[in-house]
């Protein structure tokens, strides 16, 4: 039944669509935007509407190699040549190579009024002219609100709207109409969205002096699309939307391992490291050496001579090398190599989206295996807790896509753990959570460590106390006392006594081993005191012995002469008697 049902669905014929080129836009629309058929881009000023239009004529023509109309009714040619100059769009090498025909149509309701009449009918005409010239398959109508400003009846407006849409239907042409937001409507005559098959809604909000690009797909006839805002950015490339968040969960995974950097953490771990590909989170309070762990992860990665990139938002680069470099770690060499790159800049110079295509830009030119940003909590600074946790999450998604092994630092207040960001924020997001925090003591702190979770593999449970050495991180080994794991100098003196009992009871172990000695040597001499006893009455038994036999061998000889001699008598006296007979 699963079968039929989805063989049914892949030979459903699907909406036929045009490829924009517009970096993350194919994505959120599935594909583009619909094939020959007209879509509305409406905003307010200053969101990129004329941009987005002209980025989907240029990269149809370079990417696609389908011609492009532009008929602006605001800016002439030349204006717009020199606008989009900056961007790497060359307007007017395009028009000589005849991919390109920009027109620009001045409509002057004066002009209108003295006439008398006013359709678009010359409109048609001019567009279908430039159209037929240079075989276009692609036109951008920038902005309708001045082609109706000559028209004081509004029925008559309506029927030409519906008469424009229907004839670029008609003309087989993927055309983008951009409009301006009207008030409380997406356009200010509220009908094009309405005879529109595709409606993009361009939106630029200031919230707390940071202004942030969004856009939406408002409606979309014939196909599914992407239903959230996402936010987009105006860089020196283009228009780039950033819709990670569309992504499915479906993203390979590896089984190697990476390591922390510090072999005794690693081997908290029952893999003995990271998931290559998974994301990391380290939190704790100031102090605790998050970006002393943040650096060890990074140098053991270009140990292995592989890339890493580091986003740093509170050090330099040459203060980080410096500073890792007092705790026995060589970030230079990593860094002539081209194996770490450190962009380092304050949080508040970007906005979140900004900082979010900065890493994406960075990651597509540098390549690495492994990124590390610190911290992440600075962050906040340029938004609220559900910014930062949006702009998170499509960058975990990302480089998780992109088996790119990440690391992040947060710092938390002491005073109020529970309630922070990160807390609440991410740290469900990451595969792995170490906390590193201070133990207080009596009359001292000390840095401990410890794994909160750790996707796929198991882990200690043992809060580790560590030391920032100048030979690097050194955790050291779990002193357990009468109350449970102490450290510091309970630990020192835990070990002491430990030292003094172990002490006691090998000098306990000698004494008894040499009265064991003593009573072995004395038993020794005993014994061979009662072998020699024992030798004697031997030798005295075997004399014995020896003397018995040689009486019973002196009496067997004297009973046997005996009987020769009784027996030689007799023969004797026999012999004697016979001759007198």
């Amino acid at each position: 039944m699963q079968e039929e049902k989805t063989s049914s669905a892949a030979v459903l014929p699907r909406l036929p669509k045009v490829m924009t080129g517009i970096e993350g836009l194919d994505e959120i629309t599935e594909g583009g935007l619909p094939a020959g058929r007209p879509t509305l881009v409406c905003g307010s000023a200053g969101c990129g509407k004329t941009l987005m239009g002209i980025e989907f004529l240029v990269r149809g023509i370079l990417d696609y190699d389908e011609p492009g109309v532009l008929m602006a009714f605001e800016e002439t040619a030349e204006e717009l040549t020199a606008n989009v100059t900056s961007l790497g769009f060359d307007l007017a090498g395009l028009q000589a190579q005849k991919k390109l025909k920009v027109d620009h149509v001045h409509v002057d309701r004066s002009e209108i009024e003295e006439t008398g009449e006013y359709d678009l009918e010359g409109l048609f005409i001019r567009l279908g002219y430039a159209i037929d010239s240079i075989g276009a398959k692609r036109v951008v109508l920038d902005t309708i609100e001045s082609l109706f400003s000559g028209f004081p009846n509004e029925a008559v407006l309506r029927s030409e709207v519906r008469r424009l849409f229907r004839w670029l239907k008609d003309k087989g042409v993927t055309t983008i109409i951009t409009a301006e937001r009207g008030d409380g409507t997406l356009t200010r005559q509220g009908l094009e969205e309405y005879v529109s098959d595709c409606v993009i809604l361009l939106d630029n909000r200031v919230i707390d002096q940071i202004t942030t690009r969004r856009l939406r797909i408002v409606k979309y006839r014939g196909s599914t699309h992407g239903t959230n805002e996402y936010p987009y950015l105006i860089t020196q490339d283009g228009i780039s939307v950033l819709p990670v968040t569309s992504l499915k969960l479906d993203h390979d995974v590896s089984d190697k391992i990476v390591s922390s950097g510090v072999p005794a953490l690693d081997k908290m771990f029952g893999r003995g490291g990271f998931f290559q590909g998974s994301s990391i989170l380290i939190t704790g309070t100031a102090g605790t050496a998050k970006t002393t762990l943040a650096a060890s992860f990074a140098n053991a990665i270009c140990q292995q001579n592989q890339r890493c990139l580091y986003f740093a938002f509170e050090e330099s680069p040459q203060q980080l090398v410096r500073n890792m470099r007092s705790v026995g770690m060589d970030l230079g060499p990593w860094l002539d190599k081209d194996l770490l790159r450190i962009e380092a800049s304050r949080p508040t110079l970007n906005g979140l989206e900004q900082h979010l295509v900065t890493l994406h830009k960075q990651v597509s030119e540098f390549r690495p295996d492994a990124v590390v940003i610190d911290p992440i909590s600075n962050l906040i600074t340029v938004g609220n807790i559900a910014e930062v946790r949006s702009m998170l999450t499509r960058l975990i998604d990302y480089l998780k896509v992109n088996n790119i092994t990440a690391l992040f630092t947060s710092l938390l207040s002491g005073r109020n753990i529970q309630q922070e960001m990160t807390e609440e924020g991410v740290s469900s997001l990451v595969d792995t959570w170490l906390s590193v925090r201070d133990l207080e003591g009596i009359g001292e702190r000390n840095r401990g460590i410890s794994i909160l979770k750790s996707r796929g593999m198991a882990h200690s449970n043992q809060v580790r106390e560590f030391l920032v050495t100048e030979h690097g991180v050194q955790l050291l080994d779990v002193v357990i006392g009468p109350a449970g794991i102490v450290t510091g100098a309970g630990r020192l003196t835990q070990q002491m006594q430990e030292q003094a009992e172990a002490l006691a009871a090998k000098a306990e172990m000698d004494r008894k081993d040499r009265e064991l000695d003593r009573k072995r040597r004395v038993l020794e001499s005993t014994i061979a005191n009662l072998r020699t006893e024992f030798e004697s009455v031997e030798e005295e038994l075997r004399q014995i012995n020896h003397q018995e036999l040689l009486r019973q061998q002196a009496l067997a000889t004297g009973r046997e002469h005996i009987l020769g001699a009784s027996s030689n008598e007799k023969n004797f006296q026999s012999g004697d008697k016979k001759p007198n007979s």
